[in-house]
């Protein structure tokens, strides 16, 4: 398999490919096939971008009959009958049914745009320059939204300092400390040294931070600080959102309402570039132009994005998706803890994690990922030293599809434990 092309002329930054070194040509519903005609199961899903599985034919359908109509490719961020029908669908069939209130903001095509928009107009409203954000967060790569991230390989690429955040444990790494408490007294004590922030900024689920689901009690007790404090709530739902969790939103099991949300990934319907920041119409002080993008409004990805919620709406994604989510649960308790009472497994909808950091041997998630890529199963890491083998299948994936993946995983484990 000829990949020298990659190796002499790509930048050494190049990641995913270092741990599936295959050449791939073609992808279909729960899988990728290389040029050899292997086929590989998909339980890496492009980090959430490709929920309704790969080359989706309705979605695919209306993409076609765009392309062949001479439909509008790029416009910038001019009226468009793809936006038009987009910002309708969105409105309609997913914003009113949940009595949420939001402007749409189209910022550049990926998740850390979002972000980006988001934090900039968090502090614009607010006229405070500090905000919070939580330990074991992934929020981005450019500077603004890396600000926000704290794993210390992606901080390091900055090469300048990433400043005007401050860290709050996530509620899952100290049990015994009350992080709600905790902000409370950063705020009030005249001695913490700390600025009132702008906002905070909060993964309903951390999913690089290792599938840390936090539970609707803290959501609901952080929704009430932000609001005694006019502080706002930023949910990036980038990578959690468009029903990954269950529900389309992640934080709708909280019965909370967040001032901003970010989305991204699979909110382009087809792994087309689209990001998206919501927010309540009293905080849009935006002047025209004063955040924008060459490709801000991508619109292909309109077309697919459209057909991407009729698709999720048609085929009750929301209610598969839990029901899938509970086969996994039950599948790894029964089949794959047992294996070694030291694994943990954490998870929501169709995004869960096994813990492998318990076992003090290092690398064994890696090594797991690595060995289901040799049966033929595309799976990829998170967390803390990269010990969490984290899945996440297409939601369109039969229940078929789903069990012999599961089987895989476990197979993989058992080879990789029993080598200890």
């Amino acid at each position: 398999m000829n990949t020298s092309a990659f190796e002499n002329y790509e930048s050494e930054v190049r990641s995913y490919c270092r741990h599936f070194p295959t050449v791939f040509k073609q992808s279909k519903g729960s899988y990728f096939i290389d040029e050899n005609g292997k086929k590989y199961m998909d339980f890496f899903c492009g980090a959430g971008a490709a929920n309704y599985g790969h080359n989706n034919p309705e979605i695919k359908a209306k993409l076609i009959e765009y392309l062949q109509n001479d439909g509008i490719i790029h416009a910038l961020d001019m009226y468009t009958t793809a936006k038009r029908e987009f910002i309708e669908t969105l409105e309609e069939k997913v914003l009113k049914p949940r009595n949420l209130d939001y402007k749409i903001m189209f910022p550049g095509p990926t998740g850390t745009n979002a972000n980006e928009a988001a934090l900039k107009l968090a502090r614009k409203v607010k006229k405070r320059q500090n905000v919070f954000a939580l330990m074991g967060a992934f929020h981005g790569m450019t500077l603004g939204s890396l600000s926000l991230t704290t794993d210390k390989t992606s901080r390091k690429g900055a090469g300048v300092p990433l400043t005007n955040v401050t860290f709050i444990p996530a509620p899952y790494m100290f049990p015994e400390l009350d992080t709600v408490a905790y902000m409370q007294r950063m705020i009030d004590d005249d001695h913490s040294g700390v600025e009132k922030p702008a906002a905070l900024f909060i993964e309903t689920i951390q999913a690089e931070g290792g599938i840390r689901v936090f539970d609707v009690e803290w959501l609901q007790r952080v929704r009430k600080f932000c609001d005694d404090n006019d502080i706002l709530l930023v949910v990036d739902d980038v990578q959690v959102g468009c029903c990954r969790s269950g529900d389309f939103f992640s934080f709708e099991r909280a019965g909370i309402v967040p001032d901003i949300v970010t989305m991204s990934k699979s909110i382009g319907g087809y792994g087309m570039p689209l990001a998206i920041t919501l927010f309540k119409p009293e905080l849009d002080i935006w002047t025209p132009g004063e955040h924008n993008g060459t490709f801000r409004g991508n619109q292909l990805a309109f077309v697919a994005a459209k057909a991407g919620i009729e698709y999720m709406l048609n085929n009750q994604i929301e209610e598969n998706t839990k029901k899938k989510g509970e086969l996994v649960r039950e599948f790894v308790e029964k089949e794959i803890l047992p294996l070694d009472t030291r694994l943990e497994l954490r998870g929501k909808g169709l995004i869960w994690g096994i813990e492998f950091g318990n076992i003090p041997v290092s690398g064994l998630a890696d090594k797991v990922e690595e060995k289901c890529f040799e049966y033929g199963l595309i799976i990829e890491g998170a967390g803390r030293k990269n010990s969490v083998v984290k899945l996440m299948p297409p939601l369109t994936i039969s229940e078929e599809e789903l069990t012999e993946g599961l089987h895989i995983i476990k197979q993989a484990v058992k080879d990789i434990l029993s080598a200890l």
